[in-house]
């Protein structure tokens, strides 16, 4: 059987991190880089026996390219502290690595909003590369949104990974203020403008599209709540962008 690290990143995760390293407990090794905890995310995690990383905050990308730079397995499983590896995906990981068919697997990512599984409004089946070949991938470098560059042929699996992302009201305010500010300076730091007009009209699309074209209609009141977070979330993004471009060019 080929081996396999998991990596993940980790800060403030004391709530999610048990449930999460439990769910991947099988692995050949699981590594943890975190930055700058000021609860008990690191104790647990070694109290667990995972390798723990201490590290300050780079980015999403160059974190993960951190933790990755640590692993040691024949397969790399780059996993969330709010994810969980389910037995049936648990099953499939390990027969795709066997078969070894593919240098890289999709997983799709079944996602939790306040206690609702969402299986519309763009959420599900939300493929994300999870699983490949050590040396046959590597993260982009970007501040948030980050992704797998993937050398080689990718393949999907079928078993979803579940994601609790956004547990409260307060985690979709705070994910919302954090997400917001990243991308706003990623897309500064690439030379994007935009003006307040043009935040208004953004938010707007992003509604629609969520709430209308996406069917976040058939999530019920979920969908509403997600279809307006996108919205708020897009709306903060280009203002914090305006604003950004306004002090640049005052400057």
């Amino acid at each position: 059987m080929p081996s396999l690290s998991v990596i993940l990143i980790t800060k403030n995760e004391a709530a999610n991190i048990r449930e999460c390293l439990q769910s991947v407990e099988w692995a050949d090794e699981i590594i943890v880089v975190d930055s700058g905890s000021t609860d008990d995310t690191v104790a647990i995690a070694r109290a667990m026996g995972v390798k723990v990383y201490e590290h300050d905050w780079p980015g999403f990308g160059r974190q993960k390219n951190r933790a990755l730079g640590y692993a040691t397995s024949d397969w790399v499983f780059s996993i969330d502290a709010d994810e969980r590896v389910t037995p049936e995906l648990r099953a499939e990981l390990e027969q795709v690595m066997r078969e070894g068919t593919a240098d890289g697997y999709f997983c799709p990512r079944l996602s939790q909003f306040c206690g609702t599984y969402i299986h519309h409004s763009g959420w599900y089946p939300d493929y994300v590369l999870r699983l490949f070949r050590r040396g046959a991938g590597r993260f982009s470098d970007s501040l948030v949104h980050e992704s797998v560059q993937l050398t080689g042929r990718s393949a999907r699996l079928k078993n979803p990974l579940l994601h609790y992302s956004y547990l409260t009201m307060d985690d979709v305010e705070r994910k919302v203020e954090h997400y917001s500010s990243a991308a706003a300076q990623q897309m500064f730091e690439k030379g994007k403008r935009t003006t307040l007009a043009g935040a208004a009209t953004s938010a707007g699309w992003a509604f629609v599209r969520t709430y209308l074209l996406r069917l976040g209609v058939l999530d019920g009141s979920a969908g509403l709540n997600i279809a307006l977070m996108n919205a708020r979330t897009t709306f903060l993004k280009y203002r914090k962008l305006a604003i950004l471009n306004t002090g640049a060019s005052t400057s």
